[in-house]
């Protein structure tokens, strides 16, 4: 890995450096020890509230739980890659500004993080002045979206998405790992027809029809659970196209 030291003239890593009026909040997910300090350093200087992660699953877990306002993500992580984090980060809802800082700099590199869902990208070694203008840059775009979207909501049925827990009426729901990742992926398009092909590449990975029943096997599991008699249906079929999930009429 390379390690980036702040120059000596650098001007964003001088004592006394002004603070912005709102300091932004940004995660650095690094494993470099001191290189990621060196950012930490560098951020702070410049009016930012910084944070570490140094491997892929500590980043993911604290950028689904904290509101950050920019996210700087490394390609090259232990445990999760940066593009794997970042693509799980958009599949979950989570809008926040982010900036790959890597030393994967061919063209390729560039265009797969961007269209990974990197909104910038920096290729190192860097300037650090460069670092935190592109930081200010991301800083100032639109907020990100309340971070209630951590517990996802429909009617009475609630999933925790940290906890990785779900309840209805109050009562918890038992979900195995694949009941619990098909349930998010239906809360997370509530009120939107997902199709059978969308399921299978999302939940279970497949880019091809199988052609087996295992979403409709495992959705009516699901449904046994988050359905019961008596409670009026919150996941329903609708022919031809798909199923939904959306609170009952």
């Amino acid at each position: 890995m390379l390690r980036m030291r702040p120059s000596a003239t650098d001007p964003v890593v001088q004592a006394g450096a002004p603070r912005a009026a709102t300091a932004a909040r940004v995660l650095v997910i690094e494993d470099e020890a001191e290189t990621a300090e060196h950012m930490r350093e560098a951020l702070a200087a410049a009016g930012c509230v910084p944070d570490l992660a140094h491997d892929g699953p500590t980043g993911l877990e604290r950028a689904l739980a904290e509101p950050y306002d920019v996210l700087i993500v490394d390609r090259m992580l232990p445990g999760l890659d940066g593009l794997s984090l970042v693509g799980r980060l958009r599949d979950a809802g989570v809008h926040t500004p982010i900036l790959f800082v890597t030393a994967m700099g061919a063209v390729a590199d560039r265009v797969e993080g961007l269209q990974g869902g990197g909104d910038d990208y920096l290729v190192k070694p860097f300037s650090f002045a460069e670092l935190n203008a592109r930081v200010a840059a991301l800083a100032r775009r639109s907020p990100t979206p309340p971070r209630e979207r951590t517990v996802l909501q429909c009617a009475d049925l609630a999933l925790d998405r940290l906890e990785r827990t779900a309840e209805r009426g109050g009562q918890a729901i038992s979900l195995l790992p694949l009941e619990y990742k098909l349930l998010e992926y239906l809360m997370l398009h509530a009120g939107q027809i997902v199709t059978r092909a969308m399921l299978l590449e999302k939940v279970w990975g497949f880019h091809f029809d199988p052609r087996t029943n295992i979403v409709e096997t495992h959705l009516s599991r699901l449904r046994a659970k988050v359905d019961p008699p008596g409670a009026p249906p919150l996941i329903a079929t609708v022919r031809g196209a798909g199923y939904v999930i959306r609170p009952p009429a």
